[in-house]
């Protein structure tokens, strides 16, 4: 009971903390260090976890299909962060200029009631109210051009506007990765985009590059390309590897009946009641005689080497042959026949 309270249990963070705990001198060898530096992580790993789990058991708890579902508390220590924090964003020229203003944005209703339909209708996207397909006849204004069309002048001038306000949320993104605060979901691609200003050269590509990307192109699809329309000049792919060949499944004549054959066979060997005979006992004992025969060879002559390296070797002098003494035991010879 001592060692459990001094234990810090944080429940949030599924954590147990035991500040008192201190693991024994260093002993005299790298490798008995080791060994008793896991064994005492694991002992004390095991006791923390078991206080976690009684902690865990000891709260309220709901049934489920699945069993029981505990809430847990709110998390007690911080843990710190892996990434610096990021840095604000720099304001728009909109939002500056509303600051100087005392303009304070506020809160839109999503829906509003179309008096040309008399209907509720969102304020933006599709559907919206006061549409311009809504709307199947414009009051002429004095400033209109005689013979103009005044639904080309109304797509024209909105067309204007979505550029310009492109224009302004590139300008705003070029402003932000000038102060290293661009949005996370574009750092990434901070170096392809025209909002960071770069001029840097478009790497070129080389033949075997482009060859590679059309083949991998061509070859997506679910049929692996085989019913796609060939570009003239395109060539067939290359298959490098070689093609996997399977059985039939389906049961039937010839090729159809290999499948089932085979698995029959399989099952046959393994659920048989004879399945000793599978193994070959004859073959097995002669091969571990010669396994045997072999060991104890190569025993004799390893021992045999090492007593001859440890003996002192003499060495034989010839003696020297007289020209004369040869001469005569060939004279013998030839009386002899």
């Amino acid at each position: 009971m001592e060692e459990t309270r001094t234990v810090q249990v944080d429940l949030g963070n599924l954590m147990a903390l035991d500040s008192s705990h201190h693991f024994p001198s260093l002993p005299s060898s790298r490798f008995t260090l080791l060994e008793e530096l896991i064994q005492k992580c694991l002992e004390k790993g095991t006791e923390l976890v078991q206080v976690v789990a009684d902690a865990l058991f000891n709260l309220p708890s709901t049934e489920d299909v699945d069993g029981p579902i505990v809430k847990l508390p709110p998390p007690t220590t911080k843990l710190p962060r892996e990434k610096h924090l990021p840095k604000p964003k720099p304001p728009t020229t909109w939002e500056m200029f509303a600051k100087a203003k005392g303009i304070k944005n506020r809160k839109k209703d999503k829906i509003v009631y179309d008096e040309q339909t008399g209907t509720w209708k969102r304020r933006y996207g599709y559907d919206r109210v006061n549409d311009d397909q809504d709307v199947p006849i414009l009051e002429a204004k004095a400033t209109d051009e005689v013979g103009s069309d005044p639904f080309a002048v109304r797509r024209a001038d909105k067309k204007k506007r979505v550029e310009k306000q492109n224009k302004n949320r590139l300008q705003n993104l070029k402003q932000a990765a000038k102060d290293h605060a661009l949005p996370s979901h574009i750092q990434l691609a901070a170096t392809a985009l025209p909002i960071t200003g770069t001029q840097a050269a478009p790497k070129k590509v080389s033949k075997d590059e482009l060859g590679n990307v059309a083949g991998l192109a061509a070859t997506a699809t679910a049929s692996g390309g085989k019913f796609d329309k060939k570009l003239p000049g395109e060539k067939k792919p290359k298959h490098e590897q070689k093609h996997r060949k399977f059985l039939p499944v389906a049961e039937g004549k010839g090729q159809g009946s290999k499948e089932k054959e085979q698995t029959d066979r399989v099952l046959n060997k393994l659920l048989s009641k004879n399945s000793h005979e599978i193994l070959n006992v004859d073959k097995a004992v002669t091969m571990y005689n010669v396994k045997k025969e072999k060991k104890r060879s190569k025993q004799k002559r390893d021992s045999s080497s090492n007593s001859s390296k440890l003996k002192p070797q003499k060495k034989v002098q010839k003696k020297p042959i007289k020209k004369g003494s040869v001469n005569k035991g060939s004279a013998k010879k030839g009386k002899s026949k």
